[in-house]
């Protein structure tokens, strides 16, 4: 009986080995010892001190050697109970016993859960891994967290007299390091010895720590330089464009319709600068206004007659960066543009800590605006690699924050302590700013002969695609005297319910595609503005069309102090009519500008107008070739990352020739000044030899003394005369010289006989005047249509 006993009981076992369920048993019996385990250490894990968050884990716990060594010990475990697992599976496999065991196999089978063991498994899998990410995030968090290894022991904030806002910024810390969540990804666990990391390595506001191991911080080496080839295929640039956006699709199919004159225009550049070797810059270009957070308020208006002056500079800047054969990435999203910037997740209040991945950096004042809140206290750090597109332009006095907000020059825009030169403009409005431009389309010799041959000189076209351009007073009036001359034609958009407010007489195409506007203007004799919009592409583009353009003069001028479309624009400029730029640089006989509100003075324009025969005429300025000129002599010399070394230093300025020794000469016949030319120049573009200094007249801005002579004011040359010999030279009477925050300065009274030289170099001004001042005025020459450029900058 014994033995038959212990026969069965073997056989009880082997049956116990062989079925499948064991595994699930041996499987439980692993998993619920883990869970045990994860139980008896959860004091460990979940273990807080005063003040820590609920989703803070110290490191100093889970970095201790138990916690590793518990976690090795649960891997190695769940590895030893798979490999039982897989044994007692082989020796079941070659176990054959009675029926009766049989059918207890199949009993077991039947009741158990399909997939269980996979399951288990999984789970077990699972785990393993998770061991070997926690793992990496204790080495992560040892690497960062070296309190308890360093010798402070207890970090202590420090008063460091370099470093005075550190304990007012670990304040704020402790207060609000949970407000964003970039300050953990950065490993912020809101102990002040994590404070001080951040503040010390990641900001600036701390000394940094002795007991870091500062050879854990990457080294960072220069991105390789690459030589810039010009390009005359645009296909890459209009794929990185994108769609979605009816504002990309009309500036892609501008693109398109240019592209034959880029790569003719970059032919020649080509030829010209073969010999000069050109560094490929990495240029970002973020298009603010077009994003979905602006508000993209373009893109619906697109097709219904909208504003499209900035988005033709847009395409025409994206274009000519690409034919220079620079390295772009486009950006017309905040997605993409943290993307591109590599700006930490969060809300923005924390700085980028790598290298900026781009030279340049080209937006509007929307996308300024959103990549300060998305790169914090870095574009403080970052801000002289951008360039703002603005089309109005930014004056000094509007873009020092502190000075605008004292005296009265704070407005939306503006205040971002840019050098003024940054801000890039679609018209030379100013000279404190660069000119940028675009381009309008050039014509060949065959289609400027067809033009003379099929003016229609009874042909007027009015500048104004909106109902709302037709409902400015007064246009009954002088619209009345035109057309008894001319035929009248507008190119209003309307729907086909609603047409638009226009007079009877008016010929109204609608909204018309660019290439039949274009064919619209080859006919027509004359382009009549109303008044507005302000400094728009379309004069240009009809004047290089052999069409004469009738302005009207503003009396008195248009300006922030009296009219709302300029109130908040960061300029104090004098709008004398529709298009400065057109009356200034261009003129008779292609621009022709009255006082609409004199019937007679309209009328006997008109009549000149008819017995007038001009040709097709573009600025150089504004074609292919003139605008890649310019953009390449921008990028390659105007450089604001770099600290401008103080002028003048003392060796210079004892050398001087003279008595009182001075760097300039007094030109003949002349009563500007020039830079001595045996006097060595420091670094400067424009080069100082295009230097012309001049004294304005009493209340006379530099823009207007500069011109009154023929040349233009240069913001770069400043420096050169903010000193003490400019007087002397011009033979002024100073009873001292004093340097104020003025963006006047550097100035004179002859009254009082004040002298006053600049003390902020960022209110260096072209712009400003005072009835009490003469100004000190740097001018220079330029090149015949390019403006942008002196005669020697190139």
């Amino acid at each position: 009986m014994s033995a038959v006993n212990t026969d069965y009981s073997t056989m009880v076992r082997r049956c116990l080995l062989t079925f499948k369920p064991f595994r699930i048993f041996v499987a439980g019996i692993g998993f619920f010892s883990l869970c045990f385990l994860m139980t008896s250490l959860g004091g460990q894990f979940s273990a807080k001190r005063p003040g820590d968050t609920p989703f803070t884990m110290r490191a100093e716990v889970l970095g201790g050697p138990e916690s590793r060594g518990v976690l090795r010990k649960i891997s190695d475990m769940l590895e030893v109970i798979m490999k039982r697992m897989d044994t007692l599976s082989k020796l079941g496999n070659t176990t054959t016993d009675s029926h009766r065991l049989d059918e207890l196999s199949s009993a077991l089978d039947r009741i158990q859960p399909i997939g269980l063991v996979e399951r288990i498994q999984a789970i077990a899998q699972n785990m393993s891994d998770m061991a070997v990410r926690v793992e990496q995030i204790l080495q992560r968090s040892m690497a960062t967290n070296r309190v308890k290894d360093g010798a402070t022991g207890q970090c202590e904030v420090p008063k460091d007299p370099h470093y005075p806002d550190c304990p007012s910024k670990v304040d704020w810390m402790r207060a609000r390091w949970t407000s964003d969540p970039c300050y953990a990804f950065y490993g912020v666990d809101g102990s002040d010895c994590s404070f001080l990391i951040y503040l010390s390595e990641v900001e600036w506001f701390c000394p940094p720590l002795t007991w870091r191991n500062q050879t854990t911080t990457p080294t960072h080496f220069p991105f390789p330089k690459r030589q810039a080839a010009f390009r005359s295929d645009i296909g890459a640039l209009l794929e990185q464009v994108g769609t979605g956006k009816e504002s990309l699709s009309f500036m892609k199919r501008r693109m398109r319709r240019l592209a034959a004159q880029w790569a003719s225009a970059a032919r020649r550049q080509d030829d010209r600068l073969r010999s000069q070797w050109r560094e490929q810059k990495r240029i970002l270009v973020h298009v603010g206004f077009l994003t979905e957070e602006s508000g993209d308020v373009f893109s619906p208006k697109v097709l219904k007659g909208g504003p499209l002056g900035e988005m033709v500079q847009w395409a025409d800047i994206l274009t000519a960066l690409h034919v220079l054969g620079h390295n772009l990435k486009i950006s017309v999203s905040l997605k993409e543009l943290q993307g591109f910037l590599g700006v930490p997740p969060g809300r923005g209040s924390c700085p980028l800590t790598g290298p900026l991945p781009f030279d340049l950096i080209y937006t509007d004042y929307h996308g300024l605006q959103q990549m300060r809140q998305h790169m914090g206290l870095s574009l403080r750090k970052h801000k002289c690699h951008i360039r703002v597109i603005d089309t109005f332009g930014t004056e000094p006095a509007y873009n020092h924050e502190d000075y605008a907000t004292l005296h009265g020059y704070r407005t939306n825009w503006g205040y971002w302590n840019l050098n003024c030169r940054q801000y890039m403009t679609m018209f030379p409005h100013t000279p404190d700013n660069s000119f940028m431009g675009f381009v309008a389309e050039e014509l060949n010799d065959t289609e400027r002969l067809s033009i003379q041959r099929n003016k229609v000189d009874s042909m007027a076209v009015v500048y104004g695609k909106e109902a709302s351009m037709w409902k400015l007073q007064g246009k009954e009036r002088f619209l009345a005297i035109l057309h008894r001359y001319m035929d009248i034609h507008g190119t209003v958009y309307y729907e086909t319910q609603r047409p638009p407010e226009v007079p009877a007489f008016v010929k109204n195409h609608g909204l018309l595609p660019q290439q039949e506007l274009q064919q619209l203007l080859r006919k027509a004799k004359l382009f009549i503005g109303f008044g507005f919009p302000y400094e728009g592409p379309a004069p240009l583009e009809a004047i290089a069309n052999g069409c004469i353009f009738l302005q009207p003069k503003f009396k008195p001028s248009h300006s922030s102090l009296n009219h709302e479309f300029f109130r908040g624009k960061p300029t104090s400029r004098q709008v004398s009519s529709q298009h400065p730029y057109a009356e200034q640089y261009i003129g008779r006989p292609h621009v022709i500008t009255v006082d609409f509100n004199n019937s007679q003075e309209f009328e006997s324009a008109i009549r000149d107008i008819m017995k007038t025969k001009v040709e097709p005429y573009l600025p150089y300025e504004y074609t292919c070739e003139g605008m890649l000129e310019r953009v390449h002599a921008y990028i390659q010399n105007q450089e604001f990352c770099a600290p401008e070394a103080p002028f003048p230093s003392a060796n210079t300025s004892s050398s001087w020739p003279g008595s009182p020794p001075s760097p300039f000469v007094l030109l003949p016949n002349s009563s500007a000044l020039a830079w001595a030319s045996n006097i060595s120049t420091p670094p400067s573009w424009p080069p100082l030899s295009a230097l012309r200094l001049l004294a304005s007249l009493e209340g006379q801005s530099c823009i207007d003394a500069c011109q009154s002579a023929g040349l233009i004011c240069e913001p770069a040359f400043y420096r050169f005369i903010n000193i003490k010999e400019a007087f002397s030279g011009l033979e002024v009477q100073c009873d001292g010289v004093e340097a104020e925050i003025n963006h006047i300065f550097p100035a004179f009274s002859v009254e009082s006989s004040e002298c006053g030289l600049q003390k902020d170099p960022l209110l260096f001004s072209c712009a400003g005047a005072n009835n009490k001042y003469h100004r000190l005025c740097p001018c220079r020459d330029y090149r015949k249509g390019q403006v942008a450029l002196c005669r020697d900058c190139l």
